[in-house]
């Protein structure tokens, strides 16, 4: 028999979200016969592992690069340099979501990803020659937004730039910092990769029940989060005004490269339906998946499969975004209103995700709303 999800949520479950009767996470709550194993072995062994080292991969490149430049520092290597960032950040677009393990531990996203950063903070670090980076109020002095700025910001051409590097009075101090900042992004993800590789894995996949702290359980939870939090809102909303009153036009990620915003968006929210649909990492196979899990229970939503509403909308909002400008900041100074349609067009799979697939598979929402949607 069919699975219905019955219209009992109200408007407050978006942001509490919502749950069958039988709650799988409460003591004596019933669990279906889904074999959860096997779609965490999925994603952990066809998805994050491979995802993350191919982004450790990309991060040692940049590295490399990034000594190349010190070492001869003029525009050729600046370039070389700069597309090393572009495909690391791009890359990182694949791993983001997973704030999970060692990941959350080191609160990996908030010291990889933080815009929009604090550029007179960073010129001060580098003025000092004095910054911990391992501490959480340098946060946004450091990732893939700081190095926008150093690779992207000093200047409008690539000889300004480099002249920061060669000729400033403080030339050194700019190529240390620039060295520090990758230097750690590289260690916090070498610490991630490895400890997927080392016993992190298993406890990861045999971490199988239905409580509030199961594998699955926190991995959805962290799926969602950064589905509505990191791609809609931080990407979009924000950028958009939506949450201000009008739009910020300086809150977009890579500011000041400025082309980049929109293939750094496309690029996750891939990754993000990739990911529900259980798809190999750089693999066109697929496993075990939420989608799959949501077939299994046959769940139907207004007469259409519950998986089949959350893969058209992912479509439609990825169509949508398909009209955006390649440089959000020019989008929303030009024609905002193209940002807030694709934000609803984002906001339609947050219902179908966070209370339709949470009370069909019994997973609780267990983070807390602050932006008022």
């Amino acid at each position: 028999m069919k699975k219905l999800l019955f219209s009992v949520c109200v408007i407050a479950s978006i942001i509490a979200g919502c749950s069958s009767g039988d709650d799988a996470n409460e003591p004596g709550g019933t669990t279906d016969s889904f074999d959860r194993k096997a779609l965490l072995t999925n994603i952990a062994d066809n998805i994050v592992i491979p995802a993350y080292q191919s982004f450790s991969n990309d991060m040692t490149a940049l590295k490399t690069a990034t000594s190349d430049f010190e070492t001869t520092t003029d525009e050729a290597n600046l370039v070389i340099l700069r597309n090393a960032w572009i495909k690391a950040y791009t890359s990182w677009q694949s791993v983001s979501m997973f704030e999970i393990g060692k990941a959350e531990e080191l609160s990996l996203r908030n010291f990889m990803n933080v815009y929009p950063i604090a550029a007179a903070d960073i010129e001060s670090n580098i003025a000092s020659g004095t910054y911990d980076l391992a501490s959480v109020t340098k946060q946004d002095e450091q990732g893939f937004g700081a190095l926008d700025y150093l690779l992207n910001g000093l200047s409008d051409t690539d000889m300004g730039i480099v002249e920061f590097y060669s000729t400033n009075a403080n030339a050194a101090s700019y190529k240390k910092y620039l060295s520090d900042v990758v230097d750690r992004m590289d260690d916090l993800s070498d610490q991630v990769v490895n400890d997927w590789n080392g016993s992190y894995r298993d406890t990861f996949v045999n971490n199988s029940g239905s409580s509030a702290t199961s594998s699955l359980d926190k991995l959805v939870n962290d799926f969602i989060f950064h589905y509505e939090k990191h791609l809609r809102a931080a990407k979009i909303g924000i950028p958009a005004g939506l949450f201000s009153g009008s739009p910020l036009d300086s809150r977009v990620e890579a500011f000041y490269k400025g082309d980049l915003s929109k293939a750094l968006f496309n690029a996750n929210l891939d990754a993000l339906q990739d990911f529900f649909n259980g798809k190999h990492f750089g693999s066109t196979a697929t496993g075990e998946s939420l989608k799959t899990y949501l077939d299994f229970l046959n769940t139907i939503k207004n007469g259409d499969d519950l998986s089949t509403l959350i893969n058209n909308q992912f479509n439609t909002s990825r169509a949508t975004a398909s009209n955006l400008n390649d440089d959000f900041s020019s989008q929303v100074r030009t024609n905002n209103s193209l940002m807030t349609m694709t934000y609803d067009e984002l906001q339609k799979n947050v219902v179908f995700l966070k209370v339709d697939m949470l009370q069909a598979i019994s997973v609780t929402v267990d983070f807390m709303d602050t932006d008022g949607d």
